[in-house]
C-alpha cells in the first residue's frame, strides 16, 4: 500500500470549526477524535489536519510560533498522539499541514534575526536595505495588502513578507533553514503522520536579485479588488530553486514508506503547468491548486484543466478540489446552476468523485454546506477584513461543522468562535444520516461505488466527449470495466441519442436511458456501462 494516496479520497478538517469538546467555542484535537468515525463512515481514505501548531492566531494558525508543538486552545502532543491512533485504528491516514514559508513574528527564531546583522539567524528571514529615498527595495506585493516589505527599525533594515507583515518569510537560499525545516518533517514522521500538505509550496524561494514584479499582462473584464493580482510574480515566487528543496522533501518522505506528500499551488498564471513541474517523478506526490474553484460551471471549465495537466504532466498526479478554508463553497459560487442546492451539491459531489486524480473534500461539503453571509463586526480574517466587501474574506466558508439541529449545531457547549446560522443549520450530518436521496448519503454512495470501480479510482486515464453543452461526458479507462460519465450542467433536462450504452450504475440523478436515448434532468448525472464502439450525441 505504498501508493495508497494515488486516487485516495482525502478529508480536510479545519480545527477551529470541527468539533469543540471542551466548551471555549473552539474545536480542538479531542474532538476531532471523537467525530473521526464519521469520515471513516463516510469512505474516505485519509484526513488532512489544517494548522493545530502554536501560534498567536493573527492568521488562525497559517502563522506558526512553534512547529513541533500543538498549541494549547487545541490541546496536546498527547491529544495529537490519541488522534493519531485513533484514526489509524479506523483505518484512516493522517496528513498534516506544514506552513514553511513563513513563520510567525513570534517565533523564537525571528526574534533573534531582527536583533541585529551579525547574530546566529540574522540570515533566516529575508532582510534588505532601503532605496537611497527610504522605500523598499522592489515592488513586491503582499497578499494580505500592501507592501510586502515591512520596516524594522532594529536593524534598519526591511523584511519580506508574502502575507502579513506578522508572518516574515523565512529565507530558504539559507542551508540552516532547509535543515531546520527537515528537522520538523522529521519529528512529525516520527510520531506516526502519514504525510504532509504544503501550505504556498510555490512561495519558499525568492529572486536574489530582488528585482520588482512585472505588471500583469492579461486582459480582465473588471479592476481587481486585490492589487496582488495586478502583477505577475515572476520573482517574489515560482523560483526554480523550490525545485531542488521538493525532490529534499521527497529524499525525507521516502525514507518513511507509506508516506505522502500534497503541495499547495498559489498561482492564477501556470497553475496547472507547475502542478506537473512539481510533481514530476523524485518530487511532490501531488500537487492541488486554485483551479477548480472559479465561477464557471460548464464542461469546457472541467475538461480543460484536466486535459491540460495529464497532457503536461503525464508522470505527475494532481489532487482535485471544489473548495477548501481559503474559497466560497461551491454551492454558493455555483447556485444559478443548479434547479436546488440540494441537486447541485449532490451532482458536484459525483462529479469530483469521477476524477482522474486523487480527490480532496472540504469538511461539510458532504452536507452540501453554502457559505455564510457575515457582518464586518462577525469577520475574524486579516483578508476579509482588509479587502471588505469584495472579497468578503474566508470566514464564511470556514463556520463551524454543523452535526445537528440545536442551536449551535452540535459543535460547542459553549459561543461559536464563528456564528452558526439558520442556513447552515438546515444542513447538518443527523439530519441526512440513513436518508435515502440526501446529500451526505449520496456521497456515501458515491465514495463506495469509486472504491469498489477500479476504473475510477485507480490510474485509469479519461476520454472526454464531444457533447453539446451543458453536457459534460467522459470515459474511465477502456475495455471491459470502462465507464461513461454523464453530467448535465445545468437546471434544464437534455436528451441525447445513444448507440451502446449496456447499463447504468452507481449513482444517478434525473438519468435514465433506452435504445435511443440517454435522458439527463435538471442536474442530472449517471454512470454506464458501454459496448466497444458506443456512440453519442
Amino acid at each position: 500500500m505504498g501508493d495508497w494516496w494515488r486516487g485516495a479520497v482525502v478529508y480536510q478538517v479545519y480545527p477551529r470549526s470541527f468539533q469543540d469538546d471542551n466548551g471555549d467555542g473552539v474545536g480542538d484535537l479531542k474532538g476531532i477524535t471523537r467525530r473521526l468515525p464519521h469520515i471513516a463512515q463516510l469512505g474516505c481514505d485519509a484526513v488532512w489536519l489544517s494548522p493545530f501548531f502554536t501560534s498567536p492566531m493573527r492568521d488562525m494558525g497559517y502563522d506558526v510560533s512553534d512547529y513541533r508543538n500543538v498549541d494549547p486552545v487545541f490541546g496536546t502532543l498527547a491529544d495529537f498522539d490519541d488522534l493519531i491512533a485513533t484514526a489509524h485504528d479506523l483505518g484512516l491516514k493522517v496528513i498534516i499541514d506544514q506552513v514553511l514559508n513563513h513563520s510567525s513574528d513570534q517565533h523564537p527564531a525571528f526574534a533573534e534575526s531582527r536583533k541585529d546583522r551579525v547574530n546566529p539567524k540574522a540570515d533566516w528571514y529575508v532582510w534588505a536595505d532601503p532605496n537611497p529615498d527610504g522605500t523598499p527595495p522592489n515592488n513586491w506585493l503582499s497578499v494580505f495588502g500592501g507592501s510586502a516589505w515591512t520596516w524594522d527599525a532594529r536593524r534598519h533594515q526591511y523584511y519580506f513578507h508574502n502575507f502579513l507583515a506578522s508572518q516574515p518569510d523565512l529565507n530558504f537560499h539559507n542551508p540552516a533553514v532547509l535543515d531546520w525545516h527537515e528537522e520538523t518533517l522529521r519529528f512529525w514522521l516520527d510520531r506516526g503522520v502519514d504525510g504532509f500538505r504544503f501550505d504556498t509550496v510555490n512561495y519558499f524561494f525568492h529572486d536574489l536579485r530582488l528585482r520588482s514584479d512585472a505588471a500583469d499582462w492579461r486582459n480582465k473584464d473588471k479592476p481587481d479588488a486585490n492589487p496582488y493580482e495586478m502583477q505577475y510574480h515572476l520573482f517574489s515566487k515560482n523560483q526554480p530553486e523550490n525545485i531542488g528543496w521538493l525532490e529534499r522533501v521527497r529524499r525525507v518522505l521516502d525514507e518513511y514508506p507509506g508516506t505522502t506528500s500534497v503541495g499547495e499551488v498559489g498561482e492564477s498564471h501556470h497553475a496547472i503547468q507547475m502542478m506537473g513541474q512539481y510533481t514530476a517523478p523524485g518530487r511532490l506526490h501531488q500537487c492541488y491548486s486554485f483551479e477548480m474553484f472559479g465561477t464557471d460551471y460548464s464542461p469546457d471549465f472541467f475538461r480543460k484543466r484536466i486535459e491540460a495537466f495529464f497532457e503536461g504532466a503525464p508522470d505527475g498526479w494532481p489532487m482535485w478540489a471544489l473548495s477548501n478554508h481559503d474559497v466560497m463553497r461551491q454551492v454558493s459560487r455555483w447556485a444559478k446552476f443548479g434547479i436546488s442546492p440540494e441537486a447541485l451539491a449532490r451532482q458536484a459531489g459525483c462529479l469530483l468523485l469521477s476524477f482522474q486524480g486523487s480527490i480532496c473534500l472540504w469538511q461539510g461539503e458532504e452536507l452540501g454546506q453554502t457559505d455564510t453571509e457575515l457582518a464586518f463586526e462577525e469577520l475574524t480574517d486579516p483578508q476579509g477584513i482588509a479587502f471588505w466587501p469584495e472579497p468578503v474574506g474566508r470566514d464564511g466558508t470556514r463556520t463551524p461543522m454543523v452535526w445537528d439541529g440545536s442551536t449551535t449545531g452540535g459543535f460547542t457547549t459553549g459561543t461559536p468562535w464563528l456564528p452558526v446560522k439558520a442556513p447552515q443549520l438546515a444542513r447538518h450530518v443527523a439530519g441526512q444520516a440513513r436518508v435515502d436521496g440526501s446529500v451526505l448519503e449520496t456521497y456515501r454512495a458515491m465514495l463506495g461505488f469509486r472504491r469498489a470501480t477500479p476504473a475510477l479510482h485507480g490510474a485509469a486515464g479519461t476520454r472526454f466527449l464531444t457533447l453539446p453543452d451543458p453536457v459534460l461526458g467522459f470515459v474511465r479507462d477502456e475495455g471491459v470495466g470502462a465507464v461513461l460519465c454523464l453530467f448535465n450542467l445545468s437546471p434544464k433536462p437534455v436528451t441525447l441519442k445513444q448507440m451502446g450504452i449496456e447499463e447504468q450504475v452507481g449513482p444517478r440523478q434525473e438519468a435514465a436511458f433506452d435504445r435511443a436515448s440517454v435522458t439527463l434532468g435538471p442536474n442530472g448525472y449517471g454512470f454506464f456501462r458501454v459496448l466497444n464502439g458506443f456512440a453519442l450525441g
